[in-house]
């Protein structure tokens, strides 16, 4: 019995000694399919998703051959690579288009056998772009489109959707939240871009996977992880930065250091941004200038000429970050990850709503965003294992916190109007993958739990009394969700990959209103129902030239206790009121795509979409209790409400490409064409607020090892009066007017060129100018202007 216990051990041991794992040598992430073989290819292996392979049919001498297409090819020995005992490394190959590995099933997959438009962003090439913002890398992408409030903003839209249609998560974790709202948010606001190691952004739904509001697209964003070093030992490392900007004079710095050992990783990471008040562009539309703003000196609120009216005052903000990270992996079963984040912003005010006249003069004084919160804690485990059940698995138990206020007064009035909504999020994931010959079954289970509070006063600014108000949401109100879902990855055939999901999500809001301050005809809010969603794509790899891919899918967005509770102003002489008669908006969407890649000198991606929304959820008038007017804030405001009326279309096309003239020099352009409208009250369709106008980059880069040059432009086509949605075309705060006095929004461009040196193997600096010629322009549904002219500069520090 113990020579048999002794001879199975020694057996386990030789086998994992013949075991072997390949890692990228800059992100230290596994490498699949890598092909292995030797001299005369009599014998041969591939590695698999996790990077692991097995040298067990190579003699010790024998000369072994790793290959692929993204990396630099290697020959060791067997015998080398076992008296070495680490992973192996390998090298990028410059020049190529790189095969992209992608977790859109929240586990690893080839790009090839994925049935939907995929857009994947490295940390280099983050870095390069240089983003003051977690919004301003998904917009340096050219394949999402970013709208700002203010300078402390950024909304996305994707295909025609923005907001609580899309979804954000971090790390595996969902940062949307019951309160997400249907007008612009700012929520990306409190990702750190200097912490951020990978996004991938999934155009078009993903609610199979992940649930409600991932109707018009997923971003997922992955921060850095703990490095191991690999052997006995402790391996020190980290990255220091330093940038500076003219435009809004930005000053940001972070600091991330690593520490690692065998078994035990550690990673802590701070970031620091000040920014100024932001300077517009000199050519373009005189409705942007900030010709005037409000100054309160003594108590008294003076409209003050501005000096400068290229200077939106005031816009400017601080942000501080900070990441701490701990990894444990004791062997090759168990992997054991807990990730904290935190990240608060000074206040910051709201540009748009400081912009508003009446009477042709500034209507607010005061209107700013209280210091926007957010801490993140998640345990994530990850088991392998060759049970009948699943070969991987990952548990996620996460802890979120968010905070945020809204303060805001009018000129000449002593009274500040602040909310406080806070909500604490709770959430477990527990996904598996199991491959049963051509099959990856991916399963999994969710549970999200969110609880609400919320409050709101009036100060006196003369005498410091404060009074409670009317909160914006019922205090204390819970939004709940428990969901079940499953899919497969099955290749049909070498070249034909099949794609296809259900889920089922059950969800249960309640809240309780206290009718001190509004007599609403209801007390309570009960929902209690659920929703099935499903997909099915195929990808079909024709040739090397051709792929081809295809994929119809359903979505949802189950009612949020903003939808059915919040009371708030939308804009001037409106307010919105709850509506507890509520049910999920669904979402029918088919989608084509194609890919042409001629060895790896042009490559062409296009794809075509298009969405059927039904029981859309809008705002639109409303009574309460028979009224359709009441005061709200000192003001008589027409009542309104968010309902399910309205039925939209979305539909576009998008294309990409990529040219590589050489070794050094390459060519890339991304195009997005999306148009969308809704059915209005009376039947009348009428454009969808949030599907943007026709945008685009175009990049020439040059590059040898140690200098990169990139001259690009960015664009976006104009919106006519006769195409602006409803809720737009009554913004004169947004927009210019045309010879006909309508608002419109102007198409833009702007010239850029960005460059990067390698000055040491330890220092790189980067400088880049933005908007070589001073172009004023606002993104589409913008409330502030685009930078001018801008110069950046930085430098990176790596030990």
């Amino acid at each position: 019995m113990r020579l048999s216990l002794v001879f199975l051990i020694f057996s386990v041991s030789f086998v994992y000694s013949q075991q072997i794992r390949l890692i990228d040598s800059e992100t230290l992430e596994p490498i699949p399919s890598v092909l292995i073989y030797n001299a005369n290819k009599s014998k041969s292996s591939i590695s698999d998703l996790d990077g692991y392979c097995s040298i067990t049919p190579f003699d010790s001498k024998e000369e072994i051959y790793f290959q692929h297409t993204s990396y630099k090819n290697v020959v060791l020995t067997k015998e080398e690579i076992q008296k070495n005992g680490a992973p192996i490394l390998l090298i990028p190959e410059t020049g190529q288009l790189d095969e992209i590995i992608l977790s859109v099933s929240k586990f690893k997959q080839k790009r090839n056998e994925i049935s939907q438009s995929i857009v994947a962003i490295t940390a280099k090439e983050a870095l390069f772009s240089q983003p003051q913002t977690a919004a301003d890398l998904l917009s340096n992408s050219g394949r999402v489109f970013v709208q700002k409030s203010q300078l402390g903003g950024g909304s996305p839209m994707i295909r025609g959707f923005s907001t609580n249609r899309l979804l954000m998560t971090v790390d595996g974790v969902r940062m949307n939240t019951a309160i997400f709202r249907g007008g612009n948010i700012q929520n990306i606001l409190s990702i750190d871009p200097f912490v951020v190691d990978n996004t991938e952004v999934i155009l078009g739904p993903g609610s199979v996977v992940y649930g409600s509001d991932a109707v018009g697209g997923v971003m997922n964003f992955y921060t850095l992880k703990p490095k191991f070093s690999f052997e006995e030992g402790m391996a020190f490392s980290g990255n220091a930065v330093a940038r500076f900007s003219t435009a809004n004079e930005e000053k940001s710095g972070h600091l991330d250091l690593n520490f690692g050992f065998k078994e035990w990783a550690f990673l802590s990471s701070i970031s620091y941004s000040d920014f100024g008040d932001l300077r517009m562009g000199k050519h373009g539309p005189d409705d942007y200038l900030r010709n005037f703003y409000i100054e309160t000196i003594e108590g008294e609120d003076l409209q003050t000429e501005n000096t400068n009216p290229l200077i939106q005052k005031p816009t400017g903000y601080d942000q501080l970050s900070l990441a701490q990270k701990v990894r444990f992996m004791p062997n090759e079963v168990w992997d054991f990850t807990l990730n904290l984040l935190y990240s608060e912003t000074s206040d910051y005010s709201r540009y748009d709503r400081l912009t508003r006249e009446r009477n042709g003069n500034l209507r607010d004084a005061e209107w700013y965003y209280g210091p926007q919160g957010w801490f993140s804690s998640n345990l994530q485990l990850e088991r392998k294992s060759r049970s009948i059940l699943y070969d991987d698995s990952k548990l996620i138990v996460a802890y979120q916190r968010f905070e945020e206020s809204r303060n805001n007064r009018g000129v000449d009035s002593n009274e500040l109007y602040k909310t406080n909504d806070n909500v604490d999020a709770i959430s477990t994931n527990l996904d598996f993958t199991k491959k049963i010959n051509e099959v990856n079954v991916f399963y999994g289970f969710e549970y999200v739990h969110n609880k609400v509070t919320s409050s709101g006063n009036l100060t006196n600014i003369d005498t410091n009394e404060t009074t409670e108000t009317a909160s914006r949401y019922p205090d204390g109100s819970t939004w709940q969700s428990i969901a079940a879902h499953s899919s497969l990855n099955w290749k049909l055939l070498p070249k034909l990959n099949l794609q296809a999901g259900l889920r089922y999500s059950h969800f249960i809001i309640d809240a309780t209103f206290e009718n001190r301050f509004y007599d609403f005809p209801f007390k309570d809010i009960e929902i209690n129902t659920g929703n099935l969603t499903g997909s099915i794509g195929f990808a079909f790899q024709a040739s090397k030239l051709l792929g081809l891919r295809t994929n119809f899918s359903t979505a949802f967005r189950a009612p949020n206790i903003d939808d059915v509770g919040k009371t708030f102003d939308s804009e001037p002489g409106n307010v919105v009121v709850p509506n507890p008669n509520l049910k999920a908006e669904y979402s029918y969407n088919g989608e084509l795509g194609a890919i042409l890649n001629f060895e790896n000198l042009l490559k062409v991606e296009m794809a075509t979409f298009y969405t059927k929304l039904d029981n859309a959820l809008v705002r639109r008038d409303f009574s309460l209790n028979g009224e359709t007017e009441i005061i709200y804030q000192g003001e008589l405001s027409n009542v309104q409400a968010i309902q399910n009326a309205a039925d939209a279309r979305v539909y576009g096309f998008e294309a990409s490409l990529k040219i590589n003239f050489g070794e050094n020099l390459s060519l890339s352009s991304n195009y997005t064409i999306a148009r969308g409208y809704e059915e209005l009250d009376n039947g009348d369709k009428a454009p969808l607020r949030h599907a943007p106008p026709q945008f685009g980059n175009t990049h020439l880069i040059w590059k040898n090892k140690r200098l990169k040059i990139d001259a690009f432009a960015r664009y976006s086509g104009q919106i006519r009066a006769v195409n602006m949605a409803p809720s737009e075309a009554n913004k004169p705060e947004l927009y210019p007017i045309n010879t006909n006095d309508d608002l419109y929004s102007p198409g833009w461009y702007m010239l850029n060129l960005a460059t990067q040196y390698q000055l040491t193997d330890t220092m790189q600096f980067s400088a880049s100018l933005e908007n070589i010629t001073d172009q004023r322009y606002r993104t589409y549904s913008s409330g502030i202007a685009a930078p001018g002219r801008n110069f950046i500069a930085s430098v990176k520090y790596s030990f």
